[in-house]
């Protein structure tokens, strides 16, 4: 008994000391030299994954000094045409290590040690993995410029805090002030219903909520009646001082009756698991209405470790006869929160609207592996690829396949196969897999190929069908004219671009010698600097080539003059 109860209050204390993890303060400085403001906080919801740092504004421009937060050492660079784009990662003493994305340019000494790699390799894009003693760096050392690099959408700096198991944690937590007076902003409920019995107002239908403000900001909805086995979700975000960006809330809260019933807390989460992000919205209303509607109970096929304190899972049972009061509690770092208040009465009645069930000839089960073959067609799905049992809906009328529809989301890539053995021999290597959007517009779906057959991996269903590309890559000088003298000019600037497969390859030469062409691949922009190297006589062959993704490829070739 006496070993139980010690068991039990070591338990206790470690469990505390779990929660009260305490981060380092003042320990790292801000990343720039002007105050922050944000773009996009840590947790905020994206597209298949949770955002694992902060987007710092910086002025609507490129090129502000970055410095580096504590010291320590480069121990990655990473330089993607998506992504991160240029990217630096340190390690610090303490065991954290922090990065910094979407740069336009390195500091001299680190851009020296890149532009050394990237020629032995003749590669634009590449991954380096300085030793400790290579590229160490103090508190407040310039480390880069920001920039506008990879997937970004406009000049800005990414800025993340990872711990010694590569989770990102919240920045905030460490030190890192950003301005925050204003509280979340809860903009829509819906309530769900969950079995043959369960209803909401006779109905077993999705029904949205009206919210109405009250005069101390927090809202609340008309009564509802319900019964059986319900779950709310609400969409909210955040905004902080001096921005308009709809960033996304820290924690959320669920109250049944005055007892915790479900809470969540963004403070840090694996990368791992941040794709359960599909379980943890309304991923069918996300991709209808671009709303994100935060569940407040917690399907069987979400693994997230955000949770505590659930009960039920957050799965309100309703009760004929009772009332019940739902309150729901947003918050941000700074604690400033809205609450909705949801009051329910228990009233079993029978159900008179039911949400329509399309069923299909193709019933897949998510834990089992499922494969569907029509003709020249074969669509495979391994097992755990959805999140829960569907009826499929799936067709081929020998030009396009539809594979359901966006709206249901995946966790594995399924294998989208066709058999061009019929196809003409000249196309059959010019023939890709495309995806179709709602418009019909085609985009390359990364396209494999094995004898007499092609596919595709994916996590986006979909329609898809075969394309032809038989149109090669262009290539237009920006800033120079063929014949030119270009002794004054810093860059030479390019543009190359495809019609439909898209650029697979690019290669840069002066003088039969590879130079470091900086591709931009949101503008199609090739970009080169004369300061790389030093040109030997005046005269000089400029030659780049171009591959699309079928292999169709152009050259261009033009002499220019310059003395260096």
């Amino acid at each position: 008994m006496r070993k139980t109860l010690i068991s039990l209050i070591l338990l206790l204390w470690l469990s505390h000391g779990i929660a009260q993890v305490k981060y380092p303060q003042n320990y790292f400085q801000n990343p720039l030299k002007i105050p922050l403001i944000l773009a996009g906080n840590f947790g905020e919801l994206r597209s298949n994954h949770f955002h694992g740092g902060l987007d710092i504004k910086t002025q609507q421009r490129q090129g502000l000094e970055v410095l580096a937060t504590a010291e320590g050492y480069i121990s990655r660079i990473k330089v993607s045409l998506w992504g991160y784009g240029k990217a630096l990662y340190i390690t610090h003493p303490n065991g954290y290590t922090t990065v910094y994305g979407h740069l336009k340019k390195f500091a001299p000494k680190i851009e020296e040690y890149v532009k050394k790699h990237q020629y032995q390799k003749e590669s634009y894009t590449i991954e380096l993995f300085p030793k400790k003693d290579e590229l160490k760096v103090e508190k407040g050392e310039l480390i880069a410029f920001t920039g506008n690099t990879g997937s970004s959408g406009g000049p800005h700096l990414h800025f993340e805090i990872r711990d010694g198991n590569s989770r990102p944690i919240n920045p905030m937590f460490f030190g890192i002030e950003i301005p925050d007076t204003r509280p979340p902003e809860i903009r829509a409920a819906l309530v769900y219903s969950f079995g043959d019995s369960s209803e909401i107002n006779q109905s077993d239908m999705i029904k949205e909520l009206i919210l109405k403000k009250q005069a101390n900001g927090n809202l609340i909805t008309d009564k509802i009646e319900a019964y059986g086995t319900i779950g709310i979700g609400i969409n909210a975000i955040d905004k902080q001082n001096g921005a308009r960006n709809n960033n996304g809330i820290f924690s959320l809260q669920m109250l049944v009756n005055g007892k915790q019933v479900y809470h969540h807390t963004l403070d840090t989460y694996s990368f791992n698991e941040t794709s359960y992000i599909n379980t943890f919205i309304d991923y069918e209303r996300y991709y209808d209405k671009r709303q994100h509607i935060q569940k407040c109970f917690v399907e069987p096929s979400n693994k997230l470790s955000i949770y505590d304190h659930l009960v039920n899972n957050g799965y309100l049972t309703i009760k004929d006869g009772l009332s019940y009061t739902v309150k729901i509690i947003a918050k941000d770092f700074k604690g400033n929160s809205q609450s909705l208040t949801i009051p329910i009465i228990g009233k079993k009645e029978s159900i008179i609207i039911k949400k329509p069930v399309k069923k299909t000839p193709y019933f897949l089960n998510a834990s089992e592996f499922n494969k569907i073959t029509k003709d020249n067609v074969t669509v495979a799905f391994p097992k755990n690829s959805f999140y829960n049992n569907l009826y499929f809906d799936f067709s081929y009328d020998g030009n396009t396949i539809k594979l359901h529809n966006g709206s249901v989301p995946l966790h594995n890539n399924f294998t989208l196969t066709f058999d061009i053995t019929n196809l003409p021999k000249k196309e059959k290597k010019q023939t890709f897999i495309a995806r179709k959007n709602k418009r019909g517009r085609l985009y390359y779906s990364s396209t494999r190929r094995k004898e007499n057959k092609i596919y595709t991996l994916s996590k986006t269903l979909g329609n898809y069908t075969l394309a032809l590309d038989t149109i090669k890559p262009k290539i237009v000088p920006i800033n120079f004219k063929k014949g030119q003298w270009l002794s004054n000019y810093q860059y030479l600037k390019l543009k190359v671009s495809d019609n439909i497969s898209g650029i697979k390859f690019y290669r840069g030469e002066i003088d039969g010698k590879w130079i470091l062409l900086e591709y931009d691949p949101k503008t199609g922009i090739l970009t080169y600097n004369f300061d790389d190297r030093k040109l030997e006589g005046n005269e000089h062959t400029l030659k780049v080539t171009a591959i699309d993704n079928v292999n169709n490829t152009n050259v261009y070739i033009a002499t220019f003059y310059r003395k260096d």
